[in-house]
């Protein structure tokens, strides 16, 4: 059973990486880094990604696993030009209006290690895509402690506490 999604780890902390790597004992992924992990992974892990209130950028999920890189966070980087940075509980309503906006997320798409969402999934959302729902009335709640602060840019810290869960 995946983990809950308000128990997900810091997106930079070696629990994080164990569970993407499916080590239970947290103290083999330094074993495992040092065997199976070049030197820009271990950076990686050291890195302190902020969340929009300002802590550690926790991780959105694993199962499905979302973010820009696959990480199970919302990462970014300046070649992500979707800002994939809002962890968002997708709803029927919000997969349906993205779907009429000419994004699919429903439909598995193997290719991009993308399995398809379904109502419920925690998911790594464009933050203009989640604006424009926000606007349409059909926003789906996010994690602030998951979202990543680059989402301030683009949204208010105020509309997005309005739909924290």
């Amino acid at each position: 059973m995946a983990p809950r999604h308000d128990a997900q780890p810091h997106c930079s902390s070696d629990e994080s990486v164990a569970l993407e790597l499916g080590i239970k004992d947290v103290a083999a992924v330094h074993v495992a880094l040092a065997t199976i992990a070049p030197a820009p992974l271990k950076i990686w892990i050291e890195m302190t990604a902020l969340n929009v209130l300002g802590g550690p950028l926790r991780a959105c999920s694993f199962s499905p696993l979302t973010g820009y890189f696959r990480d199970g966070c919302c990462n970014t980087d300046e070649n992500d030009h979707g800002t994939h940075v809002v962890c968002a509980k997708v709803s029927a309503e919000f997969l349906a209006y993205s779907l009429a906006r000419g994004n699919d997320l429903t439909t598995p798409r193997p290719e991009f290690r993308f399995a398809g969402l379904k109502p419920g999934d925690h998911w790594c959302l464009c933050a203009l895509r989640w604006k424009e729902a926000l606007s349409a009335g059909v926003a789906p709640p996010l994690s602030l402690e998951a979202t990543h602060a680059k989402a301030l840019e683009l949204v208010t810290l105020d509309e997005l506490r309005l739909h924290a869960i």
